[in-house]
């Protein structure tokens, strides 16, 4: 047995745009007294860390320290945001192999601390470095997973609410599949307050869903493109989202987030990381929700597994 747990205790492994970004939402949230960042870049790391301190007498009381992997062995939630950036032009997937080397220098590390948290893969391209984390850490699979899409299902909310001007919170649709270019819209079980979407559409006055649901799912998968091209990087949402699953853990929510899990067989999908919605809490991933899939929507996600499968072949792990 490892060093038991302090449930207050946060570590993020990796200080770029998103590590910080997500350290600097997870102070705000007052979930945790104490936070330690970890960066290759030593000076990185304890920069962000006096930055966001400075900002501690406008929220809660937290200790926030730059510090090495000796330090994560007690934390509740270590969080993997290291690794090489996307550029402009540039898939998730074409980041695999600079991101699975980087991986393969940061996760013995981890497990040789023996730690008995919960692992949070966040970099990119996520799928595929939530399998590989598995694999080299020999944790339990209910304690490593994936950001996934819970991103992208914001998004798809976010731009759902925006088209038929209602709450975005009052909807319930999913992305599923993989955090990238093959990812899928679960239109056929969206609603929105229970109402399906098709009905919500026709009641505030859109009548071409086709069309509609095309370029909103279209807009969700090319929205990280859209934001990397303008301003070279996206931080901000994926930050939010990092809070969030912190939130489902600590507060052992049992909520149902699509994050990144590996599969064992429904749809015919087996031995590969994507994205499903997943009951998150205390002791990380509980169960998969058994949700329905049109014959469309099931062929998409096992083309996608096929998609994330190639390239896991193509890696020696």
């Amino acid at each position: 047995m490892g060093v038991p747990v302090n449930s207050r205790k946060v570590a993020m492994i990796g200080c770029g745009f998103v590590g910080s970004a997500s350290a600097f939402a997870i102070m705000q949230s007052g979930l945790f007294s104490e936070m330690v960042l970890i960066d290759a870049n030593k000076d990185k790391a304890e920069g962000e860390a006096l930055d966001i301190s400075h900002g501690l007498p406008f929220t809660k009381p937290m200790k926030i320290t730059a510090g090495d992997y000796d330090d994560i062995k007690d934390a509740a939630i270590i969080i993997v945001s290291a690794g090489a950036a996307q550029k402009p032009g540039e898939t998730r997937l074409d980041l695999v192999k600079k991101n699975v080397a980087i991986f393969g220098s940061i996760i013995p590390e981890i497990a040789k601390r023996d730690c008995e948290g919960i692992l949070l893969i966040v970099a990119n391209p996520v799928d595929i470095l939530t399998y590989v984390t598995k694999k080299m850490s020999g944790f339990p699979e209910n304690r490593v997973f994936g950001s996934g899409t819970v991103l992208d299902s914001a998004r798809l909310k976010y731009l759902l609410g925006e088209h038929l001007t209602v709450d975005p919170r009052s909807i319930h649709a999913w992305i599923i599949g993989e955090h990238g270019d093959s990812e899928i819209a679960t239109w056929s079980s969206a609603n929105v307050a229970g109402v399906p979407l098709s009905k919500i559409c026709e009641m505030r006055g859109f009548h071409d869903h086709d069309e509609s649901m095309e370029r909103i799912e279209n807009d969700v998968r090319t929205s990280a493109y859209t934001i990397i091209e303008k301003k070279k990087a996206t931080y901000y949402g994926i930050a939010m989202s990092v809070r969030r699953i912190c939130e489902a853990i600590i507060r052992d929510e049992k909520s149902i987030l699509p994050v990144s899990v590996i599969q064992h067989g429904a749809f015919g999908i087996d031995d590969v990381a994507l994205s499903m919605p997943t009951i998150v809490g205390a002791h990380g991933v509980e169960k998969q929700i058994p949700i329905e899939l049109d014959e469309k929507e099931t062929k998409a996600l096992q083309d996608s597994a096929k998609t994330l499968k190639e390239v896991l072949a193509g890696l020696d792990i």
